[in-house]
């Protein structure tokens, strides 16, 4: 879900290329490149999620006026290759997105810590307390940190949506929160 043009001051936009950024240091840090090079296997799994994902958030649908959703997809990202290949194979999809004139330059750093970090970090959080708290089972794994983590991860974007819409006065308080229970799948 992401935030149309021109809505939000320089505030939230310079404090979304912090946090982002910040972000992409420890992540670009942690990330086991020599493997990555090495393994032909996952480069094409990443190339090939990426194109999926891109297609994925072509379908997307208006909220309101200034605010679009779309599916979230960065659920199986996390799961399949964890929170930091999840984000960053998410940052260049939201890049390749803004490339294409589908979002904005303007907008960007907000809808990447909005559409990308905090679902791959949702979806990371649930899964480490899955792991921790129930027994090894597939079906907990799939209903608990697939399905059921998806829909709070897609619901803390939409409410961190809304904070920031409501908190920059663009919506009064009853309009934002009214626009994130739509967002759930």
């Amino acid at each position: 879900m992401n935030i149309s043009t021109g809505l939000l001051s320089h505030y939230w936009l310079w404090g979304g290329w912090i946090v982002y950024l910040v972000s992409l240091v420890v992540i670009v840090r942690r990330i086991p490149w020599s493997v990555i090079l090495r393994e032909r296997g996952i480069q094409h799994l990443l190339f090939g999620s990426a194109v999926v994902l891109i297609l994925l958030w072509q379908l997307r649908a208006g909220v309101t006026d200034y605010l679009t959703i779309y599916f979230l997809g960065l659920t199986t990202l996390t799961l399949m290759f964890g929170w930091d290949l999840a984000v960053l194979v998410g940052s260049v999809v939201m890049l390749v997105m803004t490339l294409l004139g589908i979002e904005s330059w303007q907008m960007l750093p907000v809808n990447l810590v909005c559409s990308v970090l905090i679902p791959a970090g949702v979806s990371i959080l649930i899964l480490r307390i899955v792991e921790a708290k129930l027994p090894k089972n597939f079906f907990v794994y799939m209903f608990l940190c697939a399905f059921a983590g998806a829909g709070v991860a897609v619901g803390v974007s939409g409410l961190s949506m809304a904070l920031i819409l409501w908190m920059d006065g663009i919506y009064p308080w009853s309009k934002s929160i009214m626009i994130m229970p739509s967002t759930c799948p």
